[in-house]
Parts: structure tokens; sequence; C-alpha cells
């Protein structure tokens, strides 16, 4: 009951600033019609209402399932099963990401559906769900993150600075590595992560649990300006 009435007054601190700010704004300087302001506050309460919803099954729901899966696979003493589900895990939490659906639909929108929603969606899950893989590999073999962060990002810049890369899709693989870390995906790696480094090497859990979300967000950049490949050929 308590984390209920916790995760309410978060999402009040969180909401009412930018409703009191919208509202200032409304009756000092853009004065729009009574009715839009009306959706505006009514798209408040549904905001709030689900955020409330939303993040309440996060802390009631994924988090201690994903940290249990987590902390459940390492102990099969099985290497190729640990990597198959943590890819499976990272392509689902990202085709459910509501922040990747948002920006394949602007995308296939701007575009004039040239870059279909599903074009866009399926490639940035597969990266998310390969290098969460990559990172569960990383705590098995105990490798420096920097290493990984620094070799990943060598091939982000290398291929937006590749001529055989479409340029419009430069700034969407930098979006689609952002939306990755939205609600839904990065509570439920996190949670992932932490449990896989409890039974590997509970000595270090932080070091080894922490980072998983900067490594996978790599992921869907590579695979954007892949993409781009292809549409610029």
């Amino acid at each position: 009951m308590q984390t209920v009435q916790d995760t309410i007054w978060e999402v009040i601190y969180a909401i009412l600033p930018i409703t009191i700010l919208v509202l200032v704004l409304q009756y000092t300087l853009i004065w729009l019609p009574f009715e839009s302001v009306l959706q505006f506050l009514i798209g408040v309460v549904f905001v709030s209402s689900g955020l409330a919803l939303f993040l309440i099954g996060v802390h009631i729901g994924l988090l201690p399932v994903g940290e249990m899966i987590g902390s459940a696979l390492p102990k099969t003493g099985k290497l190729w099963m640990i990597l198959l589900f943590s890819f499976i895990l990272g392509f689902a939490v990202t085709v459910a990401e509501p922040d990747v659906h948002v920006l394949s639909g602007y995308v296939d929108r701007v575009s004039g559906g040239e870059i279909g929603k599903w074009v866009l969606i399926i490639p940035v899950a597969l990266g998310l769900g390969i290098f969460v893989a990559l990172s569960m590999a990383r705590v098995i073999f105990k490798v420096s993150i920097k290493w990984l962060l620094l070799g990943g990002y060598a091939v982000v810049f290398g291929l937006a600075a590749s001529p055989w890369v479409s340029e419009q899709f430069v700034p969407i693989s930098f979006d689609a590595g952002g939306v990755t870390t939205g609600p839904m995906a990065v509570p439920f790696i996190l949670a992932f992560g932490v449990g896989v480094a409890s039974v590997l090497r509970s000595d270090d859990q932080a070091a080894d649990g922490f980072g998983l979300v900067a490594l996978a967000s790599i992921g869907p950049l590579i695979a954007v300006l892949l993409l781009g490949i292809v549409y610029g050929q």
C-alpha cells in the first residue's frame, strides 16, 4: 500500500509543474481556445492515471520478475540459454516499448510511408536484443564496459560518417537509441542485469549490474544506420 501511495505522489510531483507552466502560459501569452485547454486538462488526468498504474505495475510486477529471471538463468549453467533469452527479452520489451512506437509512427508519417512503422521497429528491437545479450556476455566473461562502449560508439560514428548511409537515417538512429531507454525497457533490463550479476559476481554486483542500458542502446543506433545503408542503395 505504501508503494502505491509513493508512486501516486511521484506522478503528481512529475506532472504538476508542467501543468502549471502550461496554464500560466495559456493565460499570459498563448490564449488558446477553451476547448483546447479543456482537452489538455483531460489529457493530464488520463496521463497521470495511466502513468501511476504503469509505475505501480513496474514496481510490483516487472522489477521482481525481471530480477528473478536474471538470477535463475545463470543457475542453468548453459551460456547459450542465458544469451538466447537475453536476446528474446531485449527484443520483446523493445517491441512493447511505447516510445519506440511513437518514434516509428512519426517517421512513417514524415516519410510518407517510405519508412514504414514496422520497418523501423524490427531493426531497433533486433539491435537492442543483440546488445542485451552482449551485455550479459560482458558480465559472464568479465569484460570492462568501457572498451565495449568505446568500440560500439566507434562503429556508430564510423557508420554515421559513411557515405553509404542515407543522411536521413543518422538523426533517426540517435533518436532510436534514446527511445529504447523508455519506461518499459529500462526497468526490465536493469532488473534482469542485476539478477544475473547477483548470481555470477555478487562481490561486484554494482559494477556489473549497471551500464547495461547504456551498452544496449548502442544496438538500435547501429541497426538503424545499417538500415540506412539499405535505403541508401
